[in-house]
């Protein structure tokens, strides 16, 4: 009988025991492998889409691994970014495994696109290109524009945009088409915040009288650039005529054919006791290139008299010495003057004599008055026959209107030979003027007024000097009122500067410690700024505000800043044209004073007004037109106007 092994009961259950922990411990075993593994699956495809973002450029999203999944988060700046993100992705990461939680950025409104309109206008037609907003602007500009071409091409390419038009447009763009209206040859610059203007006149009283018209009818908000030429006026005849009598030396015309010569003759004329300061026309047409040194001259043989006068009518010379003169110092005078003209002069001189009694009749005379304030022209005197006092009559009418003639002139057979003739002169040279008289006689024309334009005594001396003839006495006498000349009236900016400075010399604008506000005793200095800066037009001037150094830099920038800004605001308030102006905070950096006292820091604090050169303002608009070309928008909801159709055969 075989024996049974022999079974030991601790045995058992030992093996009991230890069966399940190898189970368990081979279950964590496994849990921490596929662990791990998730983790090495997890970095490296975070890694991957990561890489491959960068390399694309995306750095506006991240990659989240969690698991086997993959979060995209981040911003992306519109849904076709967000696409072209996911599907990148899609292409390393199994579509099941990607979870998109990207956020938009919110859809912001469509900035309006900066109007501006280019015009372009000469003989040889009209052109304009542009952007401007959708309405009856439109129409109306292209109406013009057809009209003011008339027979010449017309071309438009304006296209126009759904957005609505700023006051500043509207304001610039009635500003620019009154410009285009105005300047037959001009090209013309619009947009909401400058109007530039470049045009040719054809004279120089014509560039006067735009500058005038434009001056008047720009608007206090629009900021304008107008550049106004003339040509060299060609001057028929070529005049200068030098007088020196009781009342001084002086011109009453004065012509050169070049800055080199005018320099000469005006040199002569402060040699003969001229003032320095004289106006000298550059022109074309001068009878010989030696014009400087015949004139020169002819001024030199004046103010070695006690009186006369010499004019220069082209190539004709007329030197007249008054009652007062010898008659050895007339003959001296006359023959070294004789001797100095070139060839091509002809000289005629005549001395004065003393006046004689008159009979009671006194001497034959035609006079005309120009009212000043009515422009009423009133003729009396004598005339020939009735034929001519027709011919003065008409050609007065002409000149100052047939409703502002009065003509009560009588007829006197025995008037000398070319007696029309100086009537006729005589007023055409009157209608030069704002008011004045006419005085014709049989030995001499004298004409009297006054004037707002300072050309008018050199046109008048012209008009004389040809239509009488060499040899023949005539006399100017004809005053400048700044107060008429629509230019001149208005002050120039060096002026408005000075203005400024006085107002500031004795008052100071101040401001509460550390703040912006204006102080309240302050408001009657705005008040002066504004009284100083009225009719002050296209004036370009910097308000600077400074600090002392209390405080940081950073600081004081932005609080002088702030200060001149408020001083701007302020004067805006007042009704004041800043079109022109700009506010510029200087903080501590540019000090007048010692900052280690009380009284320096004070002197400091402050804010100053300068006149921007014009050189500087150009560079000024330059940049500033560069920097919202660099900034502007492509525009967007363009409406374009159809072509026309081809026409049918």
């Amino acid at each position: 009988m075989s024996k049974r092994p022999k079974l030991y009961l601790p045995s058992l259950r030992l093996a009991a025991v230890m069966a399940p922990l190898v189970f368990i411990a081979a279950g964590g075993l496994f849990l921490a492998v596929a662990f791990g593994l998730a983790l090495v699956i997890e970095n490296v495809s975070a890694r991957a889409v990561k890489s491959r973002l960068l390399t694309e450029g995306i750095t506006w999203a991240d990659v989240e691994a969690d698991g086997l999944q993959v979060r995209l988060i981040g911003t992306a700046p519109n849904e076709a970014a967000r696409y072209r993100l996911a599907n990148l992705v899609a292409t390393m990461v199994d579509a099941s495994r990607l979870r998109d939680e990207m956020e938009l950025t919110p859809v912001k409104a469509f900035e309006a696109p900066r109007f501006s309109l280019e015009i372009l206008r000469n003989d040889d037609g009209i052109q304009m290109i542009g952007l401007m907003p959708i309405g009856d602007d439109e129409a109306v500009l292209i109406q013009k524009g057809k009209t003011l071409a008339a027979a010449a091409p017309f071309s438009e390419m304006i296209e126009t945009a759904n957005y609505p038009a700023s006051t500043d447009w509207e304001a610039a763009l009635g500003f620019g088409l009154r410009a285009f209206e105005m300047l037959p040859r001009s090209k013309i610059s619009i947009s909401a915040d400058r109007v530039a203007v470049t045009a040719i006149a054809t004279s120089a009283s014509e560039k006067r009288a735009f500058e005038a018209d434009l001056a008047l009818a720009k608007p206090r908000n629009v900021k304008a650039d107008i550049q106004i030429s003339a040509p060299r006026p060609v001057l028929t005849p070529f005049t200068l005529r030098f007088v020196k009598d009781a009342q001084g030396a002086r011109f009453d015309a004065c012509a050169a054919d070049s800055e080199a010569a005018r320099d000469v003759i005006l040199q002569a004329a402060v040699d003969a006791g001229a003032p320095a300061v004289a106006d000298c026309t550059i022109g074309l047409g001068v009878p010989s290139p030696r014009w400087a040194a015949a004139t020169a001259a002819g001024i030199a043989a004046v103010g070695q008299l006690a009186s006369g006068n010499v004019t220069f009518k082209d190539a004709d010379v007329t030197l007249q010495a008054g009652a007062d003169v010898t008659q050895r110092d007339f003959d001296r005078v006359v023959g070294d003057l004789d001797a100095a003209l070139p060839e091509v002069f002809s000289l005629n001189a005549s001395l004065e004599k003393a006046a004689e009694a008159s009979g009671t009749d006194g001497p034959a005379e035609f006079t005309a008055a120009l009212s000043q304030a009515t422009g009423r022209v009133d003729l009396r005197g004598r005339m020939p026959d009735e034929m001519q006092r027709k011919v003065v009559d008409s050609f007065a009418k002409a000149t100052f209107g047939a409703d502002k003639v009065y003509q009560a002139a009588v007829l006197d057979g025995g008037l000398p030979v070319g007696w029309p003739v100086r009537v006729l002169a005589g007023l055409e040279a009157l209608g030069e003027l704002d008011g004045g008289d006419l005085v014709v006689r049989a030995d001499t024309v004298l004409v009297t007024g006054v004037t707002g334009n300072t050309e008018s005594k050199a046109r008048i001396s012209q008009i004389l000097s040809g239509k009488l003839g060499q040899g023949q006495t005539f006399k100017v006498d004809v005053t400048y009122d700044r107060e008429l000349d629509p230019i001149a009236s208005l002050p120039t900016p060096e002026e408005c500067a000075a203005r400024v400075d006085a107002v500031l010399k004795t008052n100071k604008i101040v401001f509460e410690p550390a703040s912006t506000e204006i102080d309240g005793n302050a408001a009657k200095i705005m008040g002066l700024l504004a009284e100083a800066l009225e009719k002050c037009a296209n004036l370009r001037m910097e308000i600077g505000g400074h600090t002392d150094n209390d405080g940081s830099e950073d600081s004081n920038l932005s609080l002088s800043q702030a200060r001149a800004d408020a001083v701007l605001i302020a004067l805006l308030g007042r009704q004041v044209d800043m079109s022109g102006f700009v506010a510029k905070g200087y903080g501590e950096s540019v000090p007048i004073a010692d900052n280690d006292t009380n009284e320096g820091r004070e002197k400091n604090r402050r804010i100053e007004f300068t006149l921007v050169s014009a050189e500087a303002a150009a560079a000024a608009d330059a940049a500033e037109a560069a920097a919202l070309a660099a900034s502007d928008l492509a525009p967007k909801d363009i409406t374009l106007r159809p072509k026309p159709r081809p026409a049918r055969e």
